[in-house]
């Protein structure tokens, strides 16, 4: 249509009685006179507008969902922090679960064989100073830690200090090839002497020859001069090997060590003896043994079978 005269009077009045329509309906309420007209609009056009409506509700919901994501985003992250401050708890949990457990079985040690001990953490171990299998615990000088103290865990023997700074000291493992103790065997007085073998049992040469010695029995250790390096009767392992005894003037054994060396963490330090020898008081109870099952068979007779003092005829 161009721009003429006649368009625009036509506007302006198209315009008019618009205007004059909504005036008319706002003030008619339910009676308008074009609530028909109103009515036939909404038919006509209701399900174009549905179909827009549901063309672009999924987009609403897309950008709806893009929000939510996030907000959700946030929460997981949240929660998975939570969860790995919990797991971060346990784990430190169970740590202080263990070396409680530790403690406990070297206070009990120490309770029974009457030591006087200085507890520590192992904090570094490998070699140091020509030693293969040394330790470094968290207790020196200042602590009052003195080279050739005993040192041992809640299992028995762990070694010997060799080593003392001011805050730490070195600590030779019993399983050292360069570690030797005198020994003694349970319930008696063959005397011997262990060595270590690194990651194998540890050797021990008995003095007498002739001692009779069989697997599963235990040995502690015998003792030093002035209790330096090694105080009395703290165990030292379990017999898993015996030698034949072959006339010679010793007798060779392979003893299991009580203690893990690998797995070292609480020991204590020697740092007074005991008034007397412990002998074997301070060894774990004996692992009761495991019961053979028997097995009875009963025999249930049949009913044909003949009774005693009988004898069954043919027939």
């Amino acid at each position: 249509m161009r721009d003429t005269r006649e368009s625009r009077l036509l506007l302006v009045l198209l315009i008019a009685v618009a205007f004059a329509l909504i005036t008319v309906d706002i003030r008619g309420g339910e009676d308008s006179p074009v609530d028909g007209a109103r009515q036939g609009a909404a038919a006509v056009f209701g399900p174009i507008e549905d179909g827009v409506s549901a063309a672009v509700d999924p987009v609403g919901n897309a950008v709806s969902a893009i929000r939510d994501s996030g907000e959700r985003h946030d929460r997981l992250a949240a929660l998975e922090k939570e969860n790995a401050a919990l797991k971060a708890r346990l784990g430190s949990d169970d740590r202080n679960s263990s070396r409680l457990k530790q403690l406990d079985k070297m206070l009990k040690i120490a309770g029974e064989g009457q030591y006087g001990i200085k507890g520590a953490q192992v904090i570094a171990i490998g070699a140091a100073q020509g030693f293969s299998w040394t330790i470094t615990v968290d207790v020196g000088a200042n602590d009052g830690i003195k080279r050739d103290m005993t040192v041992l865990n809640g299992d028995g023997l762990v070694g010997r200090v060799t080593t003392v700074g001011p805050n730490t000291a070195t600590v030779l493992l019993a399983n050292d090839p360069d570690f030797t103790v005198g020994t003694r065997m349970e319930a008696g007085d063959e005397l011997g002497f262990a060595s270590g073998q690194g990651d194998r049992p540890l050797r021990v040469e008995l003095l007498n020859g002739k001692a009779e010695v069989k697997k599963g029995d235990r040995l502690v250790t015998f003792g030093s001069q002035a209790d330096k390096p090694f105080v009395p009767g703290v165990p030292v392992g379990v017999v898993s090997r015996v030698d034949p005894s072959g006339g010679d003037l010793t007798r060779t054994l392979y003893v299991t060590p009580y203690v893990s060396f690998t797995k070292l963490d609480i020991v204590g330090v020697v740092v007074e003896a005991p008034k007397k020898d412990p002998r074997d008081t301070v060894l774990p109870a004996k692992p009761k043994p495991t019961p053979t099952p028997t097995v009875t068979v009963t025999v249930t007779p049949s009913a044909n079978a003949p009774v005693d003092g009988e004898i069954q005829q043919d027939q």
